[in-house]
């Protein structure tokens, strides 16, 4: 087992501390208040001070900004062309490329954010890679690859043959794949914190150990509420992730899971002998994906989406600390490099998931004024600084190109309430769980397993890319 199981993280841990904010303990009076200090809230933040630099914009932090899901993530800077296929479906062509073509600026953006504002994250653009490793996941990309090249981007996606795949990263389970070089990587954490710090020095006003009660309209002011302060604003931006699933209208439009992530001691030699040396980001094609990337001093970080559904917003710690679900990701983690065999896993750590019902992020405005961002389901570090500055727009009243954006204010999806989101996402967890091990045996899953794994998809719930 890992020598260290934290709800923190290897990421926080490494990742240079800044000085702490105060919490709120007064009344304030602001042009947008953001609630949650994650990438979303800072990038909305960042960008409404850019904007207007007169605003008076306040960022309101339950705990310490970065330390939620931003700072625990894998660390994937990737775009939205794995994704084409449904925007086309939901959206149409024209908004479809329009969202995916902001994505991937959003990619290059974040690089530019770290080069010019002195923030060292590790920021890596050596693109990404998705592979097959059993036979009914060959071609899982194709449809991305032919939407790419559909709407002009061909270069966007591009397929690999076994030995192309191998020549990146060899594993004794991996066929063909498809490589998107827009992507990159960061250490999450610091690019969190690096965030949350040039935010306050450009005047933004960060208040943390604050959790907001409340957000609502009251007359013709935004209201968020603390325990021993509150912020008047002419609007405000609430990026909470799964916690939003607490508030008013916002129970039936997304669901909280989880993923877990092991980090080895430097490998460097296994490293050189798959041939992994050119820091790509890899995932498989499964529904409960695993995604991996390596770090500077030769470390190999290997997630997995697997983890439990969590009731309502409350995943009882387990989306942090998971000790079974570990123990998993450290067998996967052998079966796809079997080199790491006696080599140290020095943390390991988990975090929630918010995941929308379409799969693809979403900013909705639940009252006038108030506007929420959720549902990246895993894959927020990119698409998170685009919808910050679509956030940033909305929160201003400024119509411009970013407010434009299919994904925000679609047409509504929605998910079971509760009990049954739980209980029913439990069982099909496990179902799809059975499902792809058996796929991946080579074996064909039972019809039983079959019917409760595709229940998902039947009612319009996407359970994949």
């Amino acid at each position: 087992m890992a020598e260290r199981h934290t709800a923190r993280g290897y990421w926080l841990t490494e990742a240079p501390p800044i000085t702490p904010a105060p919490p709120l303990e007064d009344e304030l009076r602001a042009d947008v208040v953001v609630v949650g200090g994650g990438y979303t809230g800072l990038w909305a933040a960042w960008h409404a001070k850019r904007l207007e630099p007169e605003a008076r914009v306040v960022v309101c932090e339950a705990g310490r900004c970065g330390d939620g899901p931003s700072g625990r993530n894998g660390g994937f800077v990737n775009g939205l062309w794995f994704s084409l296929p449904k925007l086309r479906e939901r959206f149409g062509d024209t908004q479809a490329i329009a969202v995916a073509r902001a994505a991937q600026r959003s990619v290059a953006e974040i690089g530019a954010f770290c080069r010019d504002e002195s923030i060292e994250a590790w920021f890596t653009p050596a693109g990404y890679m998705q592979v097959s490793t059993a036979r009914p996941y060959d071609g899982a990309w194709q449809g991305a690859a032919r939407a790419c090249a559909e709407l002009g981007e061909p270069d966007a996606c591009l397929e690999l043959d076994p030995a192309d795949v191998a020549a990146r990263c060899s594993s004794p389970i991996f066929r063909g794949g498809v490589f998107y070089p827009g992507a990159a990587t960061v250490q999450p954490a610091r690019l969190a914190r690096g965030l949350a710090l040039r935010a306050r020095e450009r005047g933004v006003e960060v208040f943390e150990g604050t959790p907001i009660r409340r957000v609502e309209r009251r007359g013709g002011d935004v209201v968020a509420e603390a325990e021993h302060g509150l912020v008047r604003a002419r609007a405000a931006v609430v990026a909470t992730g799964g916690a939003l699933a607490r508030m008013r209208g916002m129970r039936l439009r997304l669901t909280l899971t989880s993923s877990h992530i092991v980090i080895t001691e430097p490998v460097p030699d296994v490293l050189e002998e798959i041939g992994w040396t050119g820091g790509e980001c890899v995932t498989d094609s499964r529904a409960m994906i695993h995604y991996f990337r390596t770090t500077p001093d030769g470390r190999i970080a290997f997630g997995w989406g697997g983890g439990r559904v969590g009731f309502g917003a409350r995943a009882n710690g387990r989306a942090e600390i998971d000790p079974s679900v570990i123990a998993t990701v450290e067998r996967h983690l052998l079966r796809f490099f079997p080199n790491l065999a006696g080599r140290r896993i020095e943390h390991a750590w988990g975090g929630p998931i918010d995941v929308s019902p379409s799969h693809l992020p979403i900013v909705l405005e639940r009252e006038p004024g108030v506007h929420c961002a959720f549902g990246y389901t895993g894959h927020g570090v990119g698409p998170s600084q685009m919808l910050g500055r679509s956030l940033a727009s909305l929160a201003l009243d400024r119509r411009d190109e970013p407010t434009r954006l299919a994904l925000i204010d679609p047409p509504p999806l929605r998910v079971p309430p509760e009990p049954f989101r739980y209980v029913g996402g439990s069982i099909i967890r496990r179902a799809i769980m059975r499902k792809e091990e058996a796929l991946e045996r080579d074996e064909r899953p039972g019809a039983l397993i079959r019917a409760i794994a595709a229940i998902p998809e039947r009612i319009g719930i996407h359970v994949s890319r």
